[in-house]
């Protein structure tokens, strides 16, 4: 499998053929409220996610990290500019084509976990197959089903299952379908830090054995450390980038890029 990463210039260096982006922005902006009210939750965002890449997106609370996450993968949308999926240009589609586009090309992990309590374990996680009339690859399904360890749970409901059981059943409902990119959202939030540990090694996983692509929000230095990049947003906009990032370097480099002096003008 061919790999990418980003230097610090967001470009794309690979070790074999050209890649595209999985997905991307293009000067994104999303405005909530009018006139005095108004404010800027995204101020010209341009980024791209290449294949095979682990990236996590980090800032303070009202950075619009999460804003941009939503708009990424089709639960929001831009006031101006574009998002893509592959060649897809999501702003320009209709309600319809972008619930096939979230169905069958976007996988989405919400902190929450939003299972179904009354279905088991592996009715959540073949749901979006089974509203989309398909039928689930068996040898991929039980791939997943092995790698996040819930073989001897697939019969239980929610109900009967810890929290990060319920959110490797999440996990393994957003990658079942074999999509384009997955997309997390703070998906330790609501976890100890041992169930924590084993979701983010899964998503590790499935982006190093698999070459799934895996965005994922975080304000949580030790998540950020499993991702292959990080990119810091303040002000609604992408002011820093980390490579290769460690739990100690994104520690130390929140200490020093929400500095009024780091921050971009105007």
């Amino acid at each position: 499998m061919t790999h990418a990463a980003s230097d610090s210039g967001g470009l794309a260096v690979a070790d074999g053929p050209a890649l595209v982006p999985v997905a991307r922005a293009v000067d994104l902006h999303k405005v909530y409220g009018s006139g005095d009210t108004q404010v800027a939750a995204l101020d010209g965002v341009s980024v791209e996610f290449w294949p095979g890449q682990f990236t996590a997106i980090m800032g303070p609370s009202g950075s619009g990290k999460s804003t941009l996450m939503h708009c990424l993968a089709a639960l929001d949308s831009a006031s101006s500019g574009s998002v893509f999926v592959g060649d897809a240009e999501l702003t320009r589609l209709g309600d319809k084509e972008l619930t096939r586009i979230r169905r069958d090309r976007i996988g989405f992990v919400f902190q929450a976990f939003n299972l179904v309590p009354t279905l088991t374990a592996l009715e959540n996680i073949t749901l979006p197959i089974d509203i989309a009339g398909r039928k689930p690859n068996q040898a991929w399904l039980d791939t997943v089903i092995d790698t996040v360890g819930l073989r001897n749970r697939l019969d239980h409901k929610p109900s009967q299952l810890s929290g990060g059981q319920q959110q490797r059943v999440a996990c393994a409902r957003a990658l079942a379908g074999r999509p384009d990119i997955v997309f997390a959202d703070e998906p330790t939030g609501n976890l100890d830090s041992v169930a924590g540990a084993e979701v983010l090694g899964f998503l590790r996983r499935s982006v190093s054995e698999f070459g799934q692509t895996v965005v994922m929000v975080t304000h949580d230095p030790n998540a950020a450390g499993y991702a292959d990049r990080v990119l810091f947003l303040a002000d609604g906009r992408i002011v820093d980038e980390m490579a290769q990032p460690t739990a100690d370097r994104v520690l130390d480099r929140m200490k020093h890029f929400d500095a009024p002096a780091a921050r971009p003008k105007g």
